[in-house]
């Protein structure tokens, strides 16, 4: 601007004289047209607007200023100003940008992670030093360290409380581990969302492996469960006939089976003719005679 105004004031003095040579009002008019152009592009090369929820770090011959706070500030004509926006930027993990991480048991997990961070303007020289613009602060400072911070929670974590049982504990513990690597950079996180976990494919298929052996080994247990039960339930039977068995035996003595072989032909004998019954050994058989007499 400060070249322009320069240019302009030149041109302004060269039409007012060839208008006071040629006596045309046209380039006197043309020079007060210049001269006010001149006046405004110089008052914008010292003047400079920092918008709202912004702020300007001005560099004047290489060297770093102090910070610029919103509104109209004075500064050299030579000085250029980059401002940064004080609002909430969100950094989101996923898709291409998806992190790998490794569990404690080596499986391997996709995760997906929203980091919000927004610059602290009372270290945009710092920041300014560290990276040049915001979006190389992003790319330089909260991309890489968020990534290294979600990968190294996980390395501490089995794959299963990654995805499910401490979910919300690693979630806690990476947004701390980030506000405390970032905050001395001069970059404040508001808040970190882990948003997704799901394991890789190769992980899947061993998680699936895995369930299916569980399941074949109950199923098995369970087999093994009732073919116990089935030959338990066969001995008790065996060893209840084998004591009733024997208790029968020890009972039957000749006299006991002579006693009732003569009842059992009484009753024969009381529907039928004369019947000769041997009992016993044969030795001492009697002999039933129907009281008929026929």
């Amino acid at each position: 601007m400060l070249v322009l105004a320069v240019l302009l004031f030149i041109a302004a003095v060269v039409l007012y004289f060839v208008g006071r040579s040629t006596d045309r009002s046209a380039f006197r008019l043309g020079a007060l047209g210049a001269v006010i152009a001149a006046l405004l592009a110089g008052i914008t090369s010292v003047v400079h607007v920092v918008g709202a929820y912004e702020v300007g770090v001005p560099v004047t011959f290489g060297k770093v200023g102090s910070p610029m706070t919103p509104g109209v500030n004075l500064i050299s004509p030579f000085t250029t100003v980059t401002s940064f926006s004080t609002r909430p930027v969100d950094l989101n993990l996923s898709d291409n940008d998806v992190v790998e991480v490794r569990s404690s048991q080596g499986g391997v997990m996709e995760v997906e992670v929203t980091v919000k961070w927004a610059v602290a303007p009372a270290k945009a020289v710092e920041l300014y030093r560290l990276a040049g613009s915001e979006s190389a602060i992003q790319q330089r400072l909260v991309f890489p360290d968020s990534r290294e911070i979600v990968r190294n929670v996980f390395a501490r974590h089995t794959s299963e409380e990654g995805y499910s049982s401490a979910r919300e504990k690693i979630n806690a513990e990476i947004g701390n581990l980030i506000k405390e690597r970032l905050a001395p950079r001069g970059i404040d996180v508001t808040t970190v969302n882990l948003r997704n976990v799901k394991p890789s494919k190769a992980l899947q298929d061993q998680i699936d492996r895995k369930i299916q052996q569980q399941q074949a080994t109950e199923r098995a247990v369970e087999a093994a469960r009732t073919a116990k039960a089935e030959s338990d339930r066969r001995r008790i039977e065996a060893e209840g006939i084998a004591r009733a068995n024997k208790i029968l035996n020890d009972s039957l003595t000749d006299k006991v089976l002579m006693n009732q072989c003569i009842d059992a032909f009484k009753e024969a004998a009381a529907k039928n003719a004369i019947y000769t019954v041997p009992c016993g050994n044969g030795a001492s058989a009697p002999v039933i005679v129907d009281g008929s007499k026929r």
